[in-house]
């Protein structure tokens, strides 16, 4: 089977490629990027493509969105996400409508070759692949308050929002730096699940949230 692997770190692209030419798949082309990725995926039109997370430019979520258009555009391919931690959200993206030909897996797994292996060539034939520990994380996210999955300080900006103060303002109320501040928003926004939708103020949600409205 053809493959196509996305991953910016040259050491492990090139871990990658021996590992998938020692299982039998032939590597038609490896990228460091998810824009490259998707024109690999164009024109070799591969049975499986493995893609890191993070990826250049942002190293935010560039290979969960990629792979969306892939799942979408070239629904035969198959798909092995990689990740160095566990962020459920991305699983979860991912798994959202067809599941056949769909694999999340740390980067840890890889060094078992063996079990590694096994799982791409579940993948590739259609099946489903999850981490072990992205299971327990989505399983805890389905039976618990999402605002139980903010970190204490999380909380406290929160609370801090909830009561009108700006991003200046919860700074000087917590001695911190304004871009501590938008960080620890920007990680309360993703841990509520708040959508992205044109016209909703995520701030604003945010707090009717905390609010329980």
């Amino acid at each position: 089977m053809r493959a196509v692997i996305a991953e910016d770190s040259v050491l492990l692209r090139v871990g990658l490629v021996k590992v998938l030419e020692m299982a039998g798949f032939e590597v038609v082309a490896e990228v460091g990027d998810a824009e490259a990725l998707l024109a690999a995926v164009e024109e070799h039109r591969p049975g499986i493509v493995v893609s890191d997370v993070r990826m250049p430019p942002g190293f935010t979520d560039e290979g969960v969105r990629a792979a969306l258009v892939v799942r979408a555009q070239w629904p035969d391919t198959a798909v092995l996400l990689l990740s160095q931690y566990v962020e459920e959200r991305y699983a979860a993206d991912l798994l959202t409508g067809d599941t056949r030909g769909v694999g999340y897996l740390l980067k840890q797994r890889v060094a078992d070759v063996e079990e590694f292996v096994d799982v791409l060539r579940r993948v590739a034939a259609g099946g489903t692949a999850l981490d072990p520990q992205v299971v327990s994380q989505l399983l805890l996210r389905r039976h618990s308050d999402p605002l139980d999955r903010l970190t204490p300080r999380e909380r406290e900006v929160l609370e801090l929002m909830a009561g009108g103060r700006s991003n200046a303002g919860i700074a000087e109320r917590l001695v911190v730096s304004e871009s501590a501040v938008a960080k620890h928003i920007n990680n309360i926004l993703a841990k509520l699940d708040l959508p992205k939708a044109e016209g909703d103020h995520r701030r604003v949600l945010a707090v009717l949230r905390f609010l329980g409205v």
